[in-house]
C-alpha cells in the first residue's frame, strides 16, 4: 500500500471516529451509522481516484464536493431523480425540503432526538462535508495538523450540544486516536521521502521509532487526566460520568417541551424500564378514572409530525376565558383537584384536567397560559418538580344527541384544524370513508373511528418507532401495530380527512387509586385525540385499546344517556399488585365503559417483561467489545511468544545423551534466537556486537546461572559459532534441551515482577514489529512500482496537452 493511500485510509478513519461524538444526539443513533460510514468512504475513494488522474491540484476538491454531493442526493432523494439517477429540478426540491424539515427539526426537537429523515439529511451531509474537508487537507494538500480543526468542529458539535458533556471523554478518545493515527501516519510519509526508514534492531531504535507515539500517547492521557486530577478545575472530562447533576432535568426523560415534540418525552416514559410514580391527585369527580390530565396538545400537521400550534403565552389571568366553542346553554359541573406532582417529573407543562376553569399556584409569575389550547407553560427556568397546586376543571355533560345536534365549526376553527399535507396517502382517506360509510354526522363517524381501532385486530406495542408522518400513518393502518402515539395521530388525520376538526392531546391517563388518592406513574403517558364539535368545544375520544378509558358519550349503549353514569369508580382496586388481569365478574359489570380496564395489569406487565435489558443497549454492549478489544490486545504478545517458541524449539528437544534426527542450520540458529529472546523477555537485552561464546559468558555471569544451565548455555553457543564460522558442523540433537535448561535457569534466577512481564508482555515481540515494518515497507514498494506503471500506461495514452510531467 502507497503511503498515499494509506493517508486517505486513516483520514477516513479519523472522521468516522470523530463522527461517533454525535452518537448522543440521538435516540437511535445506529440507525445513522450505514448512512454516515458510506459517505465517508464515498469521499475518500472519490479523492483517491481523482488524485490518480493527471489533474491540477486545485480541481480535485471541487470535483470531490460535486461527486459526493451526488452521491448523498442519489442515498436520500432518488426517488426524485430523473429516471433515478439524474439530479434534477425536482432532486434540488426535494434536498430543499428535506434540510427545511432538518431545520424545523433542529428547533422541535430536544436531546436525544428522534432520526428524521431531515435530521438525517443535515447530520450526514455535515459528517460528509468534513470528510471531504480532512481527506483534502490530509491527503492532497499533505497538511495533516490542519485536518484536525474539521476534527475538531465535529466534536465540539457533539460536545457542545450533549445533555452531558463531560460525559463525552469516550467520544473524545476515539477522536483523539483518530487524529494522532493520521498525524503518525503523516510522519512516516514525511520520512519515505528522505529515503529508507530506519527501524534498528536495538534499543535506540526501539525508542527513535516509538518516540513521537510515546509522546502522543502521553499528550492524550494528560488531557483526559489532569482536568479530573486538578482541584481547582473540576472533574473536566469525567464531569456528568455517572453522576446525578445539578440540573433540573426530570430524571423520567420529560425534560423541556417547548423545544422538545412531546411524542420524544411519551415514548421515553413508555419505554421506560421502570415504572416511575410522576405524581399524584385527588378529585371530588364522581368518576374520576375519567379524568385525563391534559399536557399540551398538537395541533399542526406539517407531513412530516404533530407539533404544538402557535403559543399564545399571556401571562396567567386570574380569571380563565370560556372555553374554546363552548356555548351559554351547555350543562357544565366544576371539578375540584389537588395535584401534587413528585421530584421525578420535571417538565415546564402543568398536567390538569381538561379544560381548566381556575386555578391555584403558589406563585403565577412564572407561568404563561395559552388560551387556544388552554395550557399553562413556565418561563424564566421554572420546572414543575415537587410542585402542589389547585385547578378546577369542566366536567361536560354532553349526549350522543347533543353530539350529533353539533352546527358546522366556525370558519377560524377549520382554518387551523382541518389541514392536512399534500403527500397524505390516499389509503388514509380512503379508509377512514370506508370505515364511517353509513354514518351521516361527525360524531357517528368519530364513534365508527374510535370503533374501527378498539374493535379491530390492532395490536399495542411500544417498540414501535413514534413517528406521525404520513407514510408512517399509511404503515400503521398496514402492520396494524403500535402505541397511543400512532392511534391518536392517526384518528386525527383520519377525522380532518371527514372534515372533523382534531388535534392530538398529550398527557397522562388518570392512574389508579380512587378519588382521594389516585397514583401517576411513567407508564400512564398517553396520547388521545380531540375532535371539535360546536356548541361543546373539543371531546376526548380513545382510540386505542387495552390503555386509557374511552369517554362516555362515545359509548353507544350509553348513547341515549343525558348524564354520565354516577357508579362509583371500581378502579380502585388497582392499586393492589396482581399476578394477571382480573377475570372476576365484578370486572365485568362495573368497568364495562372502560377498555382493556382489566387487562391493564397485564399489559403493564407485558411492558416490564418485553422491555430492553440494560446490558442490551449499545453503550453496554460498546463497553463489552472495547473491553474484549482490549483483552485480545493485552494477549496477543503472549500468544505469539509461546507459539514462536514451539515452533523453534519443536524439534532437536531430546534427553541429554539420547540421539535424535541431525539438526539444520536454521535449526541450530533458531535455537540460539530463542535462548538469546529467552534472556531479553527477562531483562537481558542483547548485544550483537559479541560473538556467541561471549554473549553466553556474559548471560551467566549477569544471569548468575547454575552450573548445569550455563554449561548448557556454552554448547548452544559453539554450535551456532560452528554454524555461522565452520565449513562443516555436526550439531548435537539435544540443543532443544539445552535451551529448555538455560530458560529454567534464567527464570529461576529472575524476580517474580520479571517473571510476570515475560509471560505478559515479553520485549522480544517487538521482532514481529520490526518483521511487519519490512514487509509493509517491500509491500509498498512494489505497489508504488506497479502504480507508476499504470499511472505511466494511462499517461501514455492520453492527448498531450492533458499529460503531466511525473514527480521526481
Amino acid at each position: 500500500m502507497t503511503t498515499r493511500a494509506k493517508l486517505t485510509l486513516c483520514a477516513a478513519l479519523a472522521t468516522a471516529l470523530a463522527a461517533l461524538s454525535l452518537s448522543p444526539l440521538f435516540k437511535d443513533s445506529f440507525a445513522l451509522a450505514p448512512h454516515g460510514l458510506l459517505m465517508i468512504v464515498a469521499a475518500a475513494a472519490v479523492g483517491s481516484g481523482l488524485r490518480a488522474l493527471p489533474l491540477p491540484r486545485a480541481l480535485v476538491l471541487p470535483l470531490q464536493l460535486l461527486a459526493v454531493l451526488y452521491v448523498l442526493m442519489l442515498s436520500t432523494v432518488q426517488s426524485a431523480m430523473s429516471f433515478g439517477v439524474l439530479p434534477g429540478p425536482g432532486a434540488l426540491d426535494a434536498v430543499s425540503t428535506l434540510l427545511a424539515s432538518g431545520g424545523s427539526d433542529i428547533q422541535e426537537y430536544a436531546i436525544p432526538a428522534p432520526t428524521t429523515d431531515g435530521l438525517r439529511l443535515v447530520v450526514v451531509g455535515s459528517v460528509t462535508l468534513v470528510a471531504v474537508l480532512v481527506d483534502a487537507l490530509a491527503v492532497t494538500y499533505r497538511r495533516a495538523a490542519a485536518a484536525g480543526l474539521p476534527l475538531l468542529a465535529l466534536y465540539s458539535v457533539g460536545c457542545g450540544l450533549a445533555d452531558s458533556p463531560g460525559g463525552m471523554w469516550l467520544w473524545f478518545l476515539f477522536a483523539a486516536a483518530g487524529y494522532l493515527v493520521l498525524l503518525y501516519t503523516e510522519g512516516q510519509d514525511r520520512l519515505t521521502r528522505w529515503g529508507r526508514v530506519f527501524h534498528g534492531t536495538g534499543r535506540s531504535a526501539v525508542a527513535m521509532s516509538n518516540g513521537g507515539r510515546r509522546v502522543g500517547l502521553i499528550a492524550l492521557a494528560a488531557a483526559v487526566l489532569l482536568p479530573a486530577l486538578a482541584p481547582a478545575t473540576g472533574a473536566g472530562l469525567f464531569s456528568g460520568f455517572g453522576g446525578q447533576g445539578n440540573g433540573n432535568g426530570s430524571g423520567t426523560g420529560a425534560g423541556d417541551e417547548r423545544s422538545l415534540n412531546l411524542v420524544v418525552a411519551l415514548t421515553a416514559n413508555l419505554r421506560a424500564n421502570d415504572d416511575t410514580e410522576l405524581l399524584r391527585f385527588s378529585t371530588n369527580a364522581t368518576d374520576a378514572d375519567q379524568l385525563y390530565l391534559r399536557v399540551a396538545a398538537l395541533s399542526e400537521f406539517d407531513g412530516a409530525e404533530w407539533k404544538a400550534g402557535e403559543q399564545s403565552a399571556e401571562p396567567l389571568p386570574t380569571t380563565l376565558p370560556q372555553p374554546e366553542g363552548q356555548g351559554p346553554g351547555i350543562s357544565n359541573t366544576t371539578v375540584n383537584t389537588n395535584i401534587k406532582i413528585s421530584d421525578r417529573l420535571g417538565t415546564t407543562w402543568l398536567p390538569m384536567p381538561y379544560p381548566v376553569s381556575w386555578m391555584e399556584l403558589p406563585s403565577t409569575s412564572n407561568w404563561r397560559f395559552d388560551k387556544t389550547s388552554r395550557t399553562v407553560a413556565a418561563v424564566n427556568g421554572q420546572k414543575t418538580n415537587g410542585l402542589s397546586y389547585k385547578v378546577g376543571s369542566y366536567s361536560v355533560a354532553a349526549d350522543a344527541t347533543q353530539l350529533r345536534a353539533a352546527a358546522p365549526p366556525p370558519e377560524d376553527i377549520t382554518r387551523r384544524y382541518l389541514g392536512l399535507p399534500n403527500n397524505l396517502p390516499s389509503v388514509v382517506g380512503e379508509t377512514a370513508k370506508k370505515i364511517t360509510q353509513g354514518a351521516d354526522n361527525p360524531y357517528d363517524k368519530a364513534v365508527a373511528l374510535q370503533q374501527y381501532f378498539t374493535k379491530g385486530d390492532f395490536t399495542y406495542n411500544t417498540k414501535i418507532e413514534p413517528r406521525t408522518g404520513p407514510d408512517a400513518i399509511a404503515k400503521f393502518l398496514q402492520d396494524k401495530e403500535g402505541f397511543c402515539v400512532h392511534f391518536a395521530a392517526t384518528m386525527a388525520a383520519m377525522s380532518r380527512e371527514l372534515g372533523i376538526p382534531s388535534r392530538v392531546a398529550i398527557g397522562f391517563t388518570p392512574g389508579t387509586g380512587d378519588a382521594s388518592n389516585r397514583i401517576v406513574r411513567s407508564s400512564n403517558y398517553h396520547a388521545w385525540p380531540e375532535l371539535y364539535f360546536s356548541g361543546l368545544g373539543w371531546m376526548r375520544f380513545e382510540p386505542t385499546p387495552g390503555r386509557g378509558t374511552v369517554p362516555l358519550y362515545s359509548l353507544p349503549k350509553t348513547a341515549n344517556s343525558a348524564q354520565p353514569s354516577t357508579q362509583p369508580s371500581a378502579s380502585a382496586s388497582a392499586d393492589q399488585p396482581s399476578a394477571g388481569p382480573s377475570a372476576s365478574s365484578s370486572c365485568v359489570t362495573q368497568q364495562q365503559h372502560r377498555i382493556g380496564d382489566c387487562a391493564d395489569e397485564a399489559v403493564l406487565a407485558e411492558h416490564r417483561t418485553t422491555s430492553t435489558p440494560w446490558w442490551q443497549t449499545w453503550p453496554a454492549l460498546l463497553a463489552a467489545a472495547g473491553l474484549l478489544l482490549l483483552l485480545v490486545l493485552a494477549a496477543t504478545p503472549m500468544v505469539l511468544r509461546r507459539r514462536l517458541r514451539k515452533r523453534r524449539l519443536g524439534v532437536g528437544r531430546h534427553a541429554p545423551g539420547a540421539d535424535g534426527p541431525r539438526l539444520s542450520d536454521e535449526q541450530v540458529l533458531a535455537a540460539w534466537a530463542e535462548l538469546v529472546d529467552s534472556a531479553w523477555d527477562l531483562g537481558l537485552p542483547p548485544d550483537e556486537a559479541r560473538t556467541p561464546r561471549n554473549a553466553a559468558r556474559r548471560l551467566a555471569e549477569d544471569a548468575h546461572l547454575a552450573p548445569a544451565a550455563a554449561e548448557a548455555a556454552g554448547r548452544v553457543a559453539l554450535a551456532t559459532e560452528r554454524v555461522m564460522y565452520a565449513r562443516e558442523s555436526d550439531p548435537s540433537p539435544q540443543l532443544g534441551s539445552d535451551v529448555h535448561t538455560v530458560r529454567t535457569g534464567l527464570l529461576t534466577q529472575a524476580t517474580r515482577r520479571r517473571r510476570l512481564r515475560a509471560l505478559l508482555l515479553p520485549a522480544s515481540t517487538v521482532r514481529f514489529w520490526w518483521r511487519t515494518q519490512d514487509r509493509v515497507a517491500a509491500l509498498r514498494e512494489r505497489t508504488a512500482e506497479r502504480t507508476a506503471r499504470v499511472r505511466a500506461a494511462v499517461r501514455d495514452r492520453l492527448p498531450r496537452p492533458f499529460r503531466r510531467a511525473p514527480k521526481d
